[in-house]
Formats: C-alpha cells, sequence, structure tokens
C-alpha cells in the first residue's frame, strides 16, 4: 500500500510530541512551532492515515486507543531514520553525539552556561565542544563547517537562505567608565561631549566593536583609541584602571564592579540581538534542533525589546 503523502516524518515527530506531553502548547513550545501549527500536522496526519486518531473534549484532544497504536510505529519509523542519519553522518566525517559550539567571551557568565546546563539536561548523551572567539572568526568557522551552531551579537539581517537564525534578547550598549569618573552622576552621556577624553576598544571583527564605531559616527566624530585589545575581560580592566572609556554591552555589568555602565542618549543607542545560527541544510539534526529548542525557551525568559 502507498503511503499517503500527507503522512511526513515531521508530522511524527509531532504527533509523538503531543502523545508524550499531552498538551497541544507543551508540544508547540518544545518543537517551536505554533499551537495552530501543531494542531494542523495532527489532523492532516489522520487524514493522510484515512483513521481517527483523536476526540475532542472540550477544548483538549484526547488520543484513541488507535493513536496509542500508532505511536508505537512511529517511534520505531523515526528511531530507524535517525540512526541511518547517524551512520550516514558518521560516514560522512560528522559525529553525532558531539556538537560544536561557537560563542562570545561576553556571553560566559550567564548566557552560555544556562543554555549548556539545559541541553545536557535534555540530551545528556549529547557532549558539546566550546569555541569563544570574534564574531568575524565564529561565522567563518560555521561557514566551513568547522563549528555546528553559533550564538553571537547581530545588528542586520542574517540570511535566512543559508541560515536559521533563533534570537534570544536585545542588548543596549552603554559607556564603560571606572568608578568615580566625572559621568557616574549622569542620567545619559552625550558622547558628543566626550571628543576630548581616551578610548579602549575591540579589534575588528567584534560587534562591540561594530557597536562602537556605530555610536561614534553618530556623534560626528572619530574618538582618540589609545588602545584596540583582542578581549573583553583585557578591555574592562583597562577601563577599570582608569586607561580610557569605551562602549560595551549591558551584559558585561556583572564581570566587574570596579566599572560602571552608563545609558547613552538616545540617538547614539544601538543594540546587539544575541541570536543562534546554524545552517539552514542542518536544522533538522537532533543536536541542533535540542539547541534551537532551549535558545527559543531563553528567549521567552528573556522578551526581546
Amino acid at each position: 500500500m502507498a503511503i499517503d503523502e500527507e503522512i511526513t516524518l515531521k508530522k511524527l515527530e509531532v504527533f509523538l510530541a503531543f502523545m508524550r506531553l499531552g498538551s497541544l502548547a507543551r508540544a508547540s513550545e518544545e518543537l517551536g512551532l505554533s499551537a495552530v501549527s501543531v494542531h494542523r500536522a495532527l489532523h492532516t496526519l489522520e487524514e493522510g492515515l484515512r483513521c481517527p486518531l483523536f476526540k475532542r473534549e472540550g477544548r483538549n484532544l484526547v488520543a484513541l486507543p488507535t493513536a496509542y497504536a500508532f505511536a508505537k510505529h512511529a517511534q520505531r519509523a523515526l528511531a530507524e531514520c535517525e540512526e541511518g542519519v547517524r551512520k550516514v553522518r558518521e560516514l560522512a566525517g560528522f559525529d553525532a553525539g558531539r556538537l560544536k559550539i561557537g560563542s562570545l567571551y561576553s556571553l560566559t557568565l550567564r548566557c552560555i552556561p544556562q543554555l549548556l546546563i539545559a541541553l545536557k539536561l535534555r540530551k545528556p548523551e549529547l557532549q558539546v565542544d566550546l569555541t569563544l572567539g570574534s564574531n568575524e572568526t565564529l561565522l567563518r568557522n560555521l561557514s566551513d563547517g568547522q563549528l555546528d551552531a553559533i550564538v553571537i551579537g547581530v545588528q542586520s539581517a542574517v540570511d535566512e537562505r543559508e541560515l536559521v537564525s533563533v534570537p534570544l534578547f536585545d542588548d543596549e550598549v552603554q559607556l564603560a567608565a571606572p568608578l568615580g569618573s566625572p559621568y557616574g552622576g549622569m542620567d545619559r552621556i552625550d558622547l558628543a561631549a566626550m571628543r576630548d577624553e581616551k578610548f579602549i576598544t575591540l579589534a575588528d571583527g567584534f560587534v562591540t566593536a561594530d557597536s562602537f564605531q556605530h555610536a561614534f559616527r553618530q556623534a560626528g566624530f572619530v574618538p582618540e583609541t589609545v588602545m584596540r585589545v583582542g578581549d573583553i575581560f583585557s578591555l574592562i580592566n583597562l577601563v577599570s584602571g582608569g586607561i580610557g572609556y569605551s562602549l560595551l554591552p549591558g551584559r558585561v555589568a556583572e564581570f566587574s564592579a570596579r566599572i560602571q555602565l552608563i545609558p547613552l542618549e538616545t540617538r547614539y543607542v544601538s543594540h546587539q540581538r544575541i541570536t543562534l545560527l546554524l545552517p539552514r541544510n542542518r536544522e533538522r539534526d537532533p543536536g541542533l534542533l535540542a539547541l534551537a529548542a532551549e535558545c527559543r525557551m531563553y528567549g521567552q525568559r528573556s522578551p526581546l525589546q
């Protein structure tokens, strides 16, 4: 008997998630789909089977005996397919049990540890390698296949034909000053009033360096930059030591109690959108699916601006 075109692996995945969780809302959250999409997948799966799987009780879907019987076969079908994918990936030189993730140094205090802990709880067997670097380096490594996914700051649209993006949170760029600076009591900083000050910035290739340059273009002058450094920890230490000011995202505030972050006046404000990026052609990879799901949940806890 020919299998109806409405019966797809994706719908089997949705069906099994619903059977396991018993809720459209919980299944949609785990899969990163809308409740409407989950309901539509279940309905069209029934049409493809030409057999009812659920009955309605009020606003709830209740599984029929046919659903429990079909779930056993659906689970075996997905398991066989996943095993086939794993063997093919191993043959091609990819390790399905290991995920290589890249990220920014500035995300290592809260964001990345929380994501990795949640990912290990979801998939305990998954091994993770973490690489830290600049936006430029991480994007290049993702493109070259050296990394499976990256969590970075973006300030413009990504190519959705090549990459899947999952936004986590927005971060505002602010003035970083040492404690006791003359700007410490201000509610907002006018960069135009800082023409005579010295600044430190990250080297080119970091998203924060791009934010720095953008802000001073808005201010209409090129600041006196006394030093460029290759990591955000050195930059924070130099600012705290009074070597110069800088512009940094709000997420670094907890890295040091010896600096303070002061908001910029509205015309200079820019945001970095912290985003998971992964290759479009690997979006169904089980490890990347789990990582994307955790990033979506993180984003729900940290609403985008």
